[in-house]
Parts: C-alpha cells; sequence; structure tokens
C-alpha cells in the first residue's frame, strides 16, 4: 500500500494511504542501516510503502525520494540531523519581535536551510497587536528588507484575526510546514485556520518572556479549506549542517547576486582584496544584519568541517 506519514510519536508512524485510511506503523529496522544520519529514518510528509504480516501489524518498508526537506541539527550529539518535514510546498516561519524575540541570525539561518533544500518561505510577524510603535517600525524595516530580497512577507494578529484571511489563500491545497519558536503563536495559528481547538496553547513565561513547548512531535493537520499543515515542535536554535565554507553563499540571494564581481573565484567574503560583497556591505546594498548571519553560518561550517 502507498501513503503519505501525517504524525510521528517517537517510535510509530501515522500513514494516510491513498485510500484515505490512516493505518499506525512501525519502520522496518532496515532503514538504520542505510546511513540515513538522522534522528528518525522516516519524517512527516514522507511517501512511503507499508506492508502488514500475519498478526495485522503494519510496517514501512520504503521511502520515496523526497523532493525537498527541513533539517537542523539535532540536539542529541550522536547524531547528525533532525529533519522536521518532508515534501513542503510552503514553509511559514512565525516571528515575533518580542513575546519572545526572534533574531535575525533564526530567521537567516532557517532561510539558508530553506533555500539550500528548496523550500519556499514565506516570513509571518505575528502579535502586531501587542506591539509599540518602535516595534511596529522594526517589523516594518525587516519586513522591507526581506521583500527586497525576495521574501514573501505577512503582518498577523491571531488574536485579533488580522491577516487569517491572507495566510488561508496562501496555504490552500498545499502542504505547509509552521515553524518558529516556542511562544511565537504557531498552535494558535492552527487553531484559527482549522477552526477549532486542536493544539494546546501554552502561555508565555512572564519571567523568561520565552514561550512553553505545546508541541511534543510533529503533526500534519489536514484543513477544512484543502491541503496540510504541519506543526512543529518550537525551536530554540536553528543549526546548519552538511554546508561547506565555500557553498553558504550561495543560500544567500543577495550575496550570490554580488559574488560574481569578486576578484577570487573562491572568495569567502571575508578580508579578500577586490571583494565585490564587502564592497556592497559598506554601501548597504546587503544589509549588516545579514551579513552578520553569513559570518555566524561560516564559523559553524568552519568547525564542522574540523570534524569531519
Amino acid at each position: 500500500m502507498q501513503g503519505f506519514v501525517i504524525k510521528n510519536t517517537g517510535n510509530s508512524y501515522l500513514v494516510r494511504t491513498i485510500e484515505g485510511k490512516d493505518i499506525l506503523c512501525k519502520a522496518k529496522g532496515n532503514f538504520r542501516l542505510k546511513g540515513i544520519r538522522s534522528t528518525s529514518p522516516v519524517v512527516i510528509g514522507d511517501r512511503v510503502t507499508i506492508d502488514t504480516n500475519a498478526d495485522d501489524a503494519a510496517f514501512i518498508t520504503a521511502i520515496d525520494n523526497r523532493r525537498n526537506y527541513i533539517v537542523r541539527k539535532a540536539s542529541n550529539l550522536s547524531k547528525r540531523s533532525h529533519i522536521l518535514a518532508a515534501n513542503i510546498d510552503l514553509a511559514l516561519l512565525c516571528i515575533t519581535v518580542r513575546f519572545p524575540e526572534t533574531t535575525t541570525v533564526f530567521i537567516d539561518r532557517f532561510l539558508v536551510t530553506a533555500e539550500a533544500y528548496r523550500v519556499p518561505v514565506c516570513l509571518v510577524f505575528n502579535k502586531i497587536d501587542l506591539y509599540n510603535e518602535d516595534d511596529l517600525e522594526y517589523i516594518n524595516a525587516l519586513i522591507n528588507l526581506y521583500e527586497n530580497i525576495g521574501y514573501a512577507c505577512l503582518k498577523i494578529s491571531v488574536i485579533e484575526g488580522k491577516g487569517i484571511d491572507k495566510i488561508k489563500e496562501l496555504i490552500r491545497g498545499k502542504i505547509t510546514l509552521l515553524a518558529g519558536h516556542s511562544g511565537v503563536g504557531k498552535s494558535s495559528l492552527v487553531n484559527v485556520l482549522q477552526g477549532n481547538s486542536l493544539q494546546k496553547v501554552g502561555e508565555i513565561s512572564g519571567y523568561h518572556n520565552k514561550g512553553m513547548h505545546t508541541t511534543t512531535f510533529s503533526e500534519m493537520i489536514e484543513l477544512n479549506d484543502g491541503g496540510f499543515i504541519i506543526d512543529t515542535p518550537g525551536i530554540k536554535g536553528f543549526g546548519t549542517i552538511d554546508m561547506a565554507q565555500s557553498e553558504i553563499y550561495h543560500y544567500f540571494p543577495e550575496i550570490f547576486r554580488f559574488a560574481s564581481g569578486c576578484k577570487f573565484h573562491n572568495c569567502l567574503h571575508l578580508n579578500e582584496p577586490d571583494c565585490a560583497v564587502l564592497k556592497a556591505v559598506e554601501n548597504h546594498y546587503i544589509s549588516q544584519s545579514r551579513y552578520h548571519s553569513y559570518l555566524n553560518i561560516l564559523e559553524d561550517a568552519k568547525d564542522d568541517e574540523k570534524y569531519r
């Protein structure tokens, strides 16, 4: 039987068959012998083949090639990566500038990973009902920055319903990944999109000004308007993996555009002579925040290469 994975509960997977039946399955042990260096050999969104044995127990026996996926460094140091989901039409990165704060480094790390694995992204700035004038001005500056690079951006308030219709229109009929820190409003957004209270909503810790984890495992939820949304556990950090230093600038579209003007083909855009990227930063064609994120990720890649 053919189907796709709609829920991961750690040791088992819920698979929806092409006939629309949901079947709880285990993964065959031999997946772990195929060099898949991740926290789980099967992820949400995987297209799979399942078989049943004489006891009617169901097993995933094959995984189709993935069209794309979102991956980050695993917190478990014995593994290389944690794949959040596969075969994604769109990723929504939910961002708040306070309650809690989402840094530009976090945003850029997510965008670099999405670029590397060919996942379209829309940046969703939530909680605009809570912000003061300075906060809103900062959000507008971020939107101006990222839209000029080429990323879609939306301002929303889940509580007041602002911008929700635009999101519904954007994700209709698609498989959409919803990502971001705990507390940015992902589960609340899922509730609004679905029209019910499927997901728990955590309160913001006043002391730490960070969200409480409310989603434990990733789950693909069918939407009433068509399509599916994948709500992922809150991500504290977003480390990039398996990227050579020489290729990281490829995943910053504006840096990539200027890099063709560098004197040296292997320029890392640090302190090399006649570097077109450094000149573009100096002349504000590339933002300081994006260049800082580039250096931050470059340092990660440098450390990774030491231990390969």
